[in-house]
């Protein structure tokens, strides 16, 4: 095999001192110009390469955040990341990703790789069966920092970047009353998210507001599988008085409950209106989109967990911390509206 050039190497063939030509590499000022040159010469000749591995050890940091989410297939997870990966790319840093496919275990799997290899920093999108916040609690231990994104756990002492769920609700309820609706069904996400149990408070406060009644039987919650969507939506239609507007926890599940309408030989946004949360890419490649949907700014929340993980990550070396406390971001949702369209 090819022997790896080193410093000393370099230095023999110079005839200086090893820690002269480190720093020559390093742009130190106390060496001077020619010398630099000289040493950047050699150094290409001999396809020299830094040792990141001493660089790391050196400056105490790896340079490398990690990112786990649920799912890269889904548009809005991808977003976030791709405002994370913008983010640290600005950093010099590198993104160790991994999704957990909404399994907790496997999350708590990729939780554990990422300490093990005393990653900087690390942002996570909790999965929707995560109940256990244990693992999170012990990566204080090991003095990494982490950030949570859009889906958060219940836990007081934690930074994240998420969206404010009630302002697009309300705004989704508004836009519905206001086309004469009076009977609006709510398909929520999984009980234990957080966000489920938002998206429900802002449901209730919206009809309440209105002084529209409140039908327990017009919630329905699924697991966000399309089969459990497909459940979701047949529970509503089979009530003897439906809904005729539904609110769902994502474009996902609109799409899944809006085929499932027209199963019925409904047609949907004429017999059954709907309003998704997410506002995914996806409605721009299909002419069948509910009435709306409310934007949460995935990509967005990506640059802000980043932005308040790097600062965690520069402030462990201070002795009096940029951010005291937690710190929490919170954007307004907000409904964009589509183009009317009757689906038969």
């Amino acid at each position: 095999m090819e022997k790896i050039p080193t410093i000393k190497e370099i230095a023999k063939r110079l005839k200086v001192n090893a820690s002269t030509v480190s720093r020559a590499l390093h742009g130190h000022p106390s060496i001077g110009l020619v010398t630099t040159m000289r040493v950047n010469k050699v150094a290409n000749e001999l396809n020299y390469e830094r040792n990141q591995t001493a660089v790391f050890f050196k400056q105490r940091k790896t340079f490398t955040i990690g990112v786990i989410l649920p799912d890269f297939s889904d548009a809005f997870f991808s977003l976030a990341l791709s405002g994370i990966e913008d983010y640290a790319s600005k950093k010099n840093y590198n993104v160790f990703i991994g999704q957990s496919l909404e399994n907790p275990d496997k999350e708590k799997g990729i939780l554990q790789t990422m300490r093990n290899h005393r990653l900087d920093g690390i942002i996570i999108s909790i999965s929707k069966n995560t109940t256990d916040y244990e693992v999170f609690n012990q990566l204080k231990k090991y003095n990494i920092p982490i950030v949570f994104v859009d889906r958060i756990p219940d836990m007081e002492d934690i930074h994240y970047s998420a969206c404010n769920l009630q302002s697009g609700m309300l705004q989704a309820i508004e836009c519905l009353i206001a086309k004469g609706h009076r009977n609006i069904g709510l398909i929520n996400g999984p009980w234990q998210l957080a966000a489920s149990k938002e998206r429900l408070e802002a449901y209730q406060k919206g009809l309440s507001d209105h002084q529209i009644d409140i039908k327990p039987e017009f919630v329905v919650y699924s697991d966000l599988s399309r089969e459990r969507n497909q459940q979701a939506m047949d529970e509503l239609i089979s009530l003897a008085e439906r809904p005729t507007a539904v609110i769902t926890f994502n474009d996902y599940v609109a799409r899944d409950a809006m085929g499932q309408v027209k199963t019925h030989n409904l047609v949907v946004n004429r017999d059954i209106s709907f309003i998704s949360f997410a506002n995914s890419p996806i409605w721009s490649f299909t002419d069948n989109s509910p009435l709306a949907s409310i934007e949460q700014f995935p990509k967005e929340q990506g640059v802000k967990a980043a932005e308040i993980l790097f600062k965690l990550i520069d402030d462990r070396a201070k002795e009096t911390p940029s951010i005291p406390g937690f710190h929490r971001v919170v954007f307004d949702s907000n409904m964009v509206s589509h183009p009317v369209n009757f689906i038969a």
